[in-house]
Protein backbone atom coordinates (compact mmCIF):
# COMPACT_ATOMS: atom_id res chain seq x y z
CA UNK A 1 0.00 0.00 0.00
CA UNK A 2 1.35 3.81 -1.23
CA UNK A 3 0.63 6.39 0.71
CA UNK A 4 1.30 10.37 -0.17
CA UNK A 5 4.85 11.43 -1.01
CA UNK A 6 5.63 8.68 -3.33
CA UNK A 7 8.67 10.76 -4.30
CA UNK A 8 11.55 11.43 -2.41
CA UNK A 9 12.70 15.12 -2.28
CA UNK A 10 15.72 14.34 -4.56
CA UNK A 11 13.49 12.72 -7.02
CA UNK A 12 11.38 15.73 -7.14
CA UNK A 13 14.23 18.07 -7.48
CA UNK A 14 14.84 16.01 -10.89
CA UNK A 15 11.66 15.70 -12.54
CA UNK A 16 11.77 19.64 -12.11
CA UNK A 17 15.03 19.88 -13.38
CA UNK A 18 14.59 17.55 -16.15
CA UNK A 19 11.22 19.75 -17.19
CA UNK A 20 13.38 22.78 -17.17
CA UNK A 21 15.97 21.54 -18.73
CA UNK A 22 14.34 20.06 -21.76
CA UNK A 23 11.84 23.55 -21.90
CA UNK A 24 14.88 25.31 -22.39
CA UNK A 25 16.72 22.62 -25.10
CA UNK A 26 13.45 21.97 -27.18
CA UNK A 27 14.08 19.51 -30.00
CA UNK A 28 11.90 18.42 -32.75
CA UNK A 29 10.88 14.36 -33.67
CA UNK A 30 13.42 12.37 -34.67
CA UNK A 31 16.11 14.85 -33.63
CA UNK A 32 15.90 14.54 -29.93
CA UNK A 33 19.40 13.31 -29.33
CA UNK A 34 20.62 15.86 -26.34
CA UNK A 35 17.29 14.51 -24.82
CA UNK A 36 17.84 11.13 -25.13
CA UNK A 37 21.12 11.52 -23.33
CA UNK A 38 20.38 13.74 -20.80
CA UNK A 39 17.48 11.14 -19.93
CA UNK A 40 20.09 7.92 -20.01
CA UNK A 41 22.61 9.78 -17.77
CA UNK A 42 20.37 11.32 -15.03
CA UNK A 43 18.91 7.48 -14.87
CA UNK A 44 22.40 6.49 -14.30
CA UNK A 45 22.85 9.15 -11.31
CA UNK A 46 19.86 7.53 -9.92
CA UNK A 47 21.18 4.03 -9.97
CA UNK A 48 19.84 2.49 -13.17
CA UNK A 49 21.79 1.45 -15.87
CA UNK A 50 21.08 -0.83 -18.77
CA UNK A 51 18.43 1.81 -20.16
CA UNK A 52 17.98 0.85 -23.99
CA UNK A 53 17.51 2.55 -27.09
CA UNK A 54 15.23 2.62 -29.84
CA UNK A 55 13.63 4.33 -33.12
CA UNK A 56 17.57 6.07 -32.90
CA UNK A 57 16.53 8.93 -30.35
CA UNK A 58 13.95 6.62 -27.26
CA UNK A 59 15.21 5.48 -24.69
CA UNK A 60 13.36 2.57 -22.61
CA UNK A 61 14.46 1.27 -19.39
CA UNK A 62 13.29 -2.12 -17.50
CA UNK A 63 12.37 -1.86 -13.36
CA UNK A 64 11.98 -5.25 -12.09
CA UNK A 65 10.32 -5.71 -9.03
CA UNK A 66 12.35 -8.04 -6.24
CA UNK A 67 9.31 -9.30 -4.06
CA UNK A 68 7.57 -12.03 -4.38
CA UNK A 69 4.31 -12.07 -5.83
CA UNK A 70 2.28 -11.72 -9.47
CA UNK A 71 4.62 -10.84 -12.35
CA UNK A 72 2.60 -8.55 -13.98
CA UNK A 73 4.09 -6.12 -16.47
CA UNK A 74 3.06 -2.85 -16.88
CA UNK A 75 4.43 0.19 -19.09
CA UNK A 76 4.08 3.31 -18.78
CA UNK A 77 4.92 6.58 -21.66
CA UNK A 78 6.08 10.00 -22.23
CA UNK A 79 6.84 11.53 -25.29
CA UNK A 80 9.88 13.86 -25.40
CA UNK A 81 10.03 15.72 -28.63
CA UNK A 82 8.86 19.29 -29.31
CA UNK A 83 7.78 21.60 -32.20
CA UNK A 84 8.67 24.29 -34.56
CA UNK A 85 7.05 27.27 -32.62
CA UNK A 86 8.15 30.07 -31.38
CA UNK A 87 7.89 30.51 -27.33
CA UNK A 88 6.44 33.74 -26.42
CA UNK A 89 6.62 33.32 -22.93
CA UNK A 90 9.37 35.27 -21.66
CA UNK A 91 8.04 35.50 -17.98
CA UNK A 92 9.70 31.86 -17.86
CA UNK A 93 12.77 31.75 -16.53
CA UNK A 94 13.20 27.99 -18.71
CA UNK A 95 11.96 29.70 -21.76
CA UNK A 96 13.34 27.83 -24.82
CA UNK A 97 16.92 28.93 -26.05
CA UNK A 98 16.18 27.28 -29.51
CA UNK A 99 14.58 29.88 -31.83
CA UNK A 100 11.80 28.58 -33.51
CA UNK A 101 11.24 25.62 -31.28
CA UNK A 102 9.56 25.52 -28.23
CA UNK A 103 7.61 22.83 -26.25
CA UNK A 104 4.14 23.72 -27.51
CA UNK A 105 2.27 20.05 -26.27
CA UNK A 106 4.03 19.79 -22.55
CA UNK A 107 5.78 16.88 -23.85
CA UNK A 108 8.98 18.11 -21.84
CA UNK A 109 6.59 17.59 -18.89
CA UNK A 110 5.34 13.87 -20.26
CA UNK A 111 8.93 12.83 -19.90
CA UNK A 112 9.59 14.26 -16.26
CA UNK A 113 6.32 12.04 -15.05
CA UNK A 114 7.79 9.12 -16.24
CA UNK A 115 11.37 9.76 -15.50
CA UNK A 116 10.03 10.09 -11.81
CA UNK A 117 8.23 7.16 -12.45
CA UNK A 118 11.24 5.04 -13.31
CA UNK A 119 13.21 6.85 -10.03
CA UNK A 120 10.56 5.59 -7.44
CA UNK A 121 10.10 2.25 -8.81
CA UNK A 122 13.85 1.71 -8.58
CA UNK A 123 13.90 2.95 -5.42
CA UNK A 124 10.81 0.62 -4.01
CA UNK A 125 11.81 -2.58 -5.98
CA UNK A 126 12.09 -4.60 -3.19
CA UNK A 127 9.23 -3.70 -2.14
CA UNK A 128 6.98 -4.87 -5.52
CA UNK A 129 6.63 -7.73 -8.09
CA UNK A 130 6.88 -7.46 -11.33
CA UNK A 131 7.92 -5.07 -14.43
CA UNK A 132 7.51 -1.49 -15.05
CA UNK A 133 9.29 -0.41 -18.59
CA UNK A 134 9.53 3.36 -18.76
CA UNK A 135 9.04 4.32 -22.32
CA UNK A 136 10.86 7.63 -22.98
CA UNK A 137 9.49 8.01 -26.70
CA UNK A 138 10.67 10.27 -29.17
CA UNK A 139 8.80 11.52 -32.25
CA UNK A 140 4.89 11.58 -31.08
CA UNK A 141 4.70 14.94 -33.37
CA UNK A 142 5.68 13.64 -36.47
CA UNK A 143 6.88 10.73 -38.89
CA UNK A 144 7.95 8.56 -39.07
CA UNK A 145 5.98 7.81 -35.41
CA UNK A 146 7.99 6.42 -32.16
CA UNK A 147 4.71 4.80 -31.21
CA UNK A 148 4.55 2.79 -34.64
CA UNK A 149 8.15 1.60 -33.68
CA UNK A 150 7.44 0.85 -30.19
CA UNK A 151 4.67 -1.74 -31.92
CA UNK A 152 6.56 -3.07 -34.45
CA UNK A 153 9.66 -3.49 -32.19
CA UNK A 154 7.30 -5.38 -29.84
CA UNK A 155 8.22 -3.47 -26.92
CA UNK A 156 4.79 -4.57 -25.86
CA UNK A 157 4.80 -7.80 -26.39
CA UNK A 158 4.11 -9.84 -23.04
CA UNK A 159 2.79 -6.54 -21.25
CA UNK A 160 -0.42 -6.75 -19.48
CA UNK A 161 -1.81 -2.78 -19.72
CA UNK A 162 0.07 0.12 -21.12
CA UNK A 163 -0.14 3.89 -19.41
CA UNK A 164 0.15 7.32 -21.04
CA UNK A 165 -0.93 11.28 -20.12
CA UNK A 166 -1.72 14.33 -21.47
CA UNK A 167 -1.53 17.70 -19.80
CA UNK A 168 -5.31 19.44 -20.78
CA UNK A 169 -5.59 23.18 -20.99
CA UNK A 170 -9.53 22.65 -20.83
CA UNK A 171 -9.33 21.08 -17.15
CA UNK A 172 -8.37 22.98 -14.11
CA UNK A 173 -4.98 23.00 -12.53
CA UNK A 174 -4.94 20.05 -9.46
CA UNK A 175 -7.65 17.46 -11.34
CA UNK A 176 -7.49 14.93 -13.39
CA UNK A 177 -9.50 13.49 -16.30
CA UNK A 178 -10.38 10.27 -18.50
CA UNK A 179 -13.30 8.31 -20.45
CA UNK A 180 -13.45 5.13 -21.54
CA UNK A 181 -13.43 4.20 -25.62
CA UNK A 182 -11.72 6.33 -28.19
CA UNK A 183 -10.31 8.90 -26.78
CA UNK A 184 -8.87 10.86 -30.28
CA UNK A 185 -9.32 9.83 -33.46
CA UNK A 186 -7.16 7.85 -36.32
CA UNK A 187 -5.81 9.94 -38.97
CA UNK A 188 -4.38 9.27 -41.95
CA UNK A 189 -2.54 11.36 -44.36
CA UNK A 190 -3.78 11.59 -48.30
CA UNK A 191 -2.22 13.07 -51.36
CA UNK A 192 -4.52 13.36 -54.61
CA UNK A 193 -2.71 14.58 -57.90
CA UNK A 194 -5.64 16.07 -60.55
CA UNK A 195 -4.66 15.76 -63.49
CA UNK A 196 -6.24 17.64 -66.45
CA UNK A 197 -5.10 18.82 -70.08
CA UNK A 198 -3.73 22.30 -70.60
CA UNK A 199 -5.46 24.85 -73.02
CA UNK A 200 -5.41 28.35 -73.41
CA UNK A 201 -8.31 30.18 -71.45
CA UNK A 202 -10.03 31.46 -74.24
CA UNK A 203 -10.67 27.58 -75.55
CA UNK A 204 -11.67 25.56 -72.40
CA UNK A 205 -13.16 23.28 -74.13
CA UNK A 206 -10.05 21.97 -75.54
CA UNK A 207 -8.96 21.23 -72.23
CA UNK A 208 -9.68 19.32 -69.24
CA UNK A 209 -9.64 22.02 -66.15
CA UNK A 210 -7.92 20.44 -63.17
CA UNK A 211 -9.24 23.57 -60.85
CA UNK A 212 -12.79 22.65 -62.05
CA UNK A 213 -12.32 18.92 -60.75
CA UNK A 214 -10.44 19.97 -57.69
CA UNK A 215 -13.67 22.55 -56.88
CA UNK A 216 -15.93 19.33 -57.82
CA UNK A 217 -14.32 16.64 -55.33
CA UNK A 218 -13.91 19.12 -52.00
CA UNK A 219 -17.77 19.24 -52.30
CA UNK A 220 -18.31 15.81 -53.25
CA UNK A 221 -15.93 14.19 -50.50
CA UNK A 222 -17.66 15.94 -47.50
CA UNK A 223 -20.98 13.95 -48.22
CA UNK A 224 -18.72 11.33 -47.42
CA UNK A 225 -18.66 12.23 -43.78
CA UNK A 226 -22.10 14.05 -43.90
CA UNK A 227 -23.97 11.21 -45.42
CA UNK A 228 -22.25 7.55 -44.98
CA UNK A 229 -20.70 7.94 -41.18
CA UNK A 230 -22.77 7.59 -38.27
CA UNK A 231 -23.27 10.68 -36.67
CA UNK A 232 -21.24 9.92 -33.46
CA UNK A 233 -18.26 9.04 -35.23
CA UNK A 234 -17.17 12.55 -35.80
CA UNK A 235 -15.40 11.60 -38.73
CA UNK A 236 -13.78 14.43 -40.42
CA UNK A 237 -12.27 14.26 -43.53
CA UNK A 238 -9.53 17.62 -44.24
CA UNK A 239 -8.01 19.31 -47.29
CA UNK A 240 -4.72 20.81 -45.90
CA UNK A 241 -3.04 22.35 -49.51
CA UNK A 242 -3.65 22.32 -52.52
CA UNK A 243 -1.27 23.93 -55.06
CA UNK A 244 -2.34 24.04 -59.25
CA UNK A 245 -2.37 26.67 -61.94
CA UNK A 246 0.33 28.86 -63.78
CA UNK A 247 -1.15 31.38 -65.21
CA UNK A 248 -4.83 33.23 -64.84
CA UNK A 249 -5.24 32.70 -68.78
CA UNK A 250 -4.07 28.88 -68.81
CA UNK A 251 -6.52 26.24 -68.19
CA UNK A 252 -4.67 24.26 -65.25
CA UNK A 253 -3.26 20.75 -66.22
CA UNK A 254 -2.62 19.36 -62.49
CA UNK A 255 -3.30 20.05 -58.87
CA UNK A 256 -1.67 18.51 -55.82
CA UNK A 257 -3.64 18.44 -53.00
CA UNK A 258 -3.20 17.08 -49.37
CA UNK A 259 -5.07 16.39 -46.32
CA UNK A 260 -6.49 14.25 -43.25
CA UNK A 261 -8.89 11.73 -42.65
CA UNK A 262 -10.07 11.39 -38.86
CA UNK A 263 -12.47 8.97 -37.11
CA UNK A 264 -12.69 7.11 -33.67
CA UNK A 265 -13.56 4.04 -35.25
CA UNK A 266 -10.67 1.32 -36.50
CA UNK A 267 -13.52 -0.31 -38.59
CA UNK A 268 -14.09 2.66 -40.27
CA UNK A 269 -10.57 4.00 -41.30
CA UNK A 270 -9.80 1.84 -44.31
CA UNK A 271 -13.21 2.40 -45.59
CA UNK A 272 -13.15 6.31 -45.44
CA UNK A 273 -9.96 6.00 -47.25
CA UNK A 274 -11.50 3.97 -49.31
CA UNK A 275 -14.15 5.99 -50.34
CA UNK A 276 -12.19 9.36 -50.84
CA UNK A 277 -10.48 7.63 -53.37
CA UNK A 278 -13.42 6.27 -55.17
CA UNK A 279 -15.04 9.94 -54.88
CA UNK A 280 -11.86 11.44 -56.08
CA UNK A 281 -11.53 9.01 -59.46
CA UNK A 282 -15.64 9.67 -60.08
CA UNK A 283 -15.57 12.86 -60.10
CA UNK A 284 -12.32 13.36 -62.14
CA UNK A 285 -14.06 10.61 -64.26
CA UNK A 286 -17.04 12.66 -64.76
CA UNK A 287 -15.34 15.67 -65.99
CA UNK A 288 -12.95 13.62 -68.20
CA UNK A 289 -9.64 13.67 -66.25
CA UNK A 290 -7.79 11.51 -63.96
CA UNK A 291 -6.52 11.40 -60.41
CA UNK A 292 -3.42 10.06 -58.90
CA UNK A 293 -4.19 8.86 -54.99
CA UNK A 294 -1.54 7.89 -52.28
CA UNK A 295 -2.83 7.24 -48.68
CA UNK A 296 -0.46 6.53 -45.60
CA UNK A 297 -1.73 5.48 -42.59
CA UNK A 298 -0.51 7.60 -39.22
CA UNK A 299 -2.10 7.27 -35.44
CA UNK A 300 -4.65 4.94 -34.66
CA UNK A 301 -7.57 5.84 -32.19
CA UNK A 302 -6.52 5.96 -28.29
CA UNK A 303 -8.89 3.85 -27.20
CA UNK A 304 -9.19 3.44 -23.17
CA UNK A 305 -9.60 0.26 -21.80
CA UNK A 306 -13.66 0.71 -19.44
CA UNK A 307 -11.93 -1.48 -16.39
CA UNK A 308 -8.53 1.14 -16.51
CA UNK A 309 -10.55 4.46 -16.77
CA UNK A 310 -12.78 3.08 -13.83
CA UNK A 311 -9.71 2.63 -11.60
CA UNK A 312 -8.11 5.36 -12.46
CA UNK A 313 -11.03 7.14 -11.47
CA UNK A 314 -11.11 5.41 -8.36
CA UNK A 315 -7.58 6.53 -7.44
CA UNK A 316 -8.33 10.10 -7.89
CA UNK A 317 -11.35 10.20 -5.75
CA UNK A 318 -9.58 8.43 -3.16
CA UNK A 319 -6.25 10.94 -3.41
CA UNK A 320 -7.63 14.18 -4.93
CA UNK A 321 -11.08 14.45 -4.02
CA UNK A 322 -14.65 13.23 -5.90
CA UNK A 323 -14.57 16.52 -7.74
CA UNK A 324 -11.13 16.09 -8.72
CA UNK A 325 -11.96 13.78 -11.27
CA UNK A 326 -13.54 15.21 -14.95
CA UNK A 327 -14.76 12.97 -17.50
CA UNK A 328 -13.30 14.10 -20.47
CA UNK A 329 -14.73 14.65 -23.97
CA UNK A 330 -13.00 13.18 -27.25
CA UNK A 331 -10.75 14.52 -28.99
CA UNK A 332 -10.46 14.89 -32.52
CA UNK A 333 -6.53 15.34 -32.38
CA UNK A 334 -4.59 12.47 -32.99
CA UNK A 335 -1.68 10.43 -30.73
CA UNK A 336 0.73 8.07 -31.53
CA UNK A 337 -0.27 6.14 -28.12
CA UNK A 338 -2.84 4.56 -30.18
CA UNK A 339 -0.13 2.26 -31.09
CA UNK A 340 -0.34 1.10 -27.66
CA UNK A 341 -3.73 0.74 -26.80
CA UNK A 342 -4.00 -1.32 -30.23
CA UNK A 343 -1.88 -3.93 -28.19
CA UNK A 344 -2.76 -3.83 -24.84
CA UNK A 345 -5.25 -2.90 -22.61
CA UNK A 346 -4.59 1.09 -22.19
CA UNK A 347 -4.91 4.24 -20.36
CA UNK A 348 -4.38 7.68 -21.93
CA UNK A 349 -5.40 10.04 -18.86
CA UNK A 350 -5.23 13.87 -18.66
CA UNK A 351 -3.86 15.85 -16.08
CA UNK A 352 -5.40 19.58 -15.91
CA UNK A 353 -3.17 23.10 -16.49
CA UNK A 354 -5.53 25.72 -16.67
CA UNK A 355 -5.65 27.99 -14.10
CA UNK A 356 -4.63 32.26 -14.40
CA UNK A 357 -1.84 32.70 -16.64
CA UNK A 358 -2.05 29.38 -17.99
CA UNK A 359 -5.05 29.35 -20.34
CA UNK A 360 -3.95 29.08 -24.02
CA UNK A 361 -4.05 25.91 -25.39
CA UNK A 362 -1.29 23.42 -26.65
CA UNK A 363 0.20 24.29 -29.91
CA UNK A 364 0.59 27.72 -29.44
CA UNK A 365 3.29 30.28 -28.91
CA UNK A 366 1.83 31.35 -25.46
CA UNK A 367 1.11 27.62 -23.99
CA UNK A 368 2.56 27.21 -20.39
CA UNK A 369 1.65 25.05 -17.60
CA UNK A 370 2.96 25.21 -14.07
CA UNK A 371 5.69 23.39 -11.94
CA UNK A 372 3.05 22.65 -9.56
CA UNK A 373 1.19 20.25 -11.28
CA UNK A 374 3.97 17.93 -12.42
CA UNK A 375 4.39 16.28 -8.96
CA UNK A 376 0.65 15.25 -8.42
CA UNK A 377 0.32 13.64 -11.46
CA UNK A 378 3.66 11.98 -11.32
CA UNK A 379 3.12 10.50 -7.90
CA UNK A 380 -0.78 9.61 -9.37
CA UNK A 381 0.80 7.80 -12.25
CA UNK A 382 2.96 5.93 -9.45
CA UNK A 383 0.19 4.76 -7.62
CA UNK A 384 -1.98 4.04 -10.42
CA UNK A 385 0.45 1.37 -11.76
CA UNK A 386 1.47 0.52 -8.52
CA UNK A 387 -2.12 -1.00 -7.85
CA UNK A 388 -1.89 -1.77 -12.10
CA UNK A 389 0.74 -4.38 -10.86
CA UNK A 390 -0.82 -5.72 -8.09
CA UNK A 391 -4.23 -6.31 -9.92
Amino acid sequence: MLTNDLLSLEEREAVIEMRHAMHREPELSNQETKTQKRIIETLKRFGLGGARTFHNTGVYIDIEGLAPGPTRSIALRGDIDALPIQEDRDDLPYRSQVPGLMHACGHDMHASIALGTALAFHRMRNNFSGRVRVIFQPAEEAEPLGGRTVAEEGLLVGFDAAVGFHVDTDIPAGSFGARAGAVTKSSEQFELNIIGTMAHGAESHAGVDAITITGAFINEVQKVVSREMPVDDGAIITIGTIHGGEATNIICPSVVMTGTIRTSSPERRSLLVQRVREVAEGVAATHRGRVEFTSQSGEPAVVNDAGMVERFRQIVIRSAGEDKYVQIKPSSGSDDFGFYSGCVPSIYFQFGSREPGNETGVHTPTFGASDKILIPATELAIQYCWELLHD
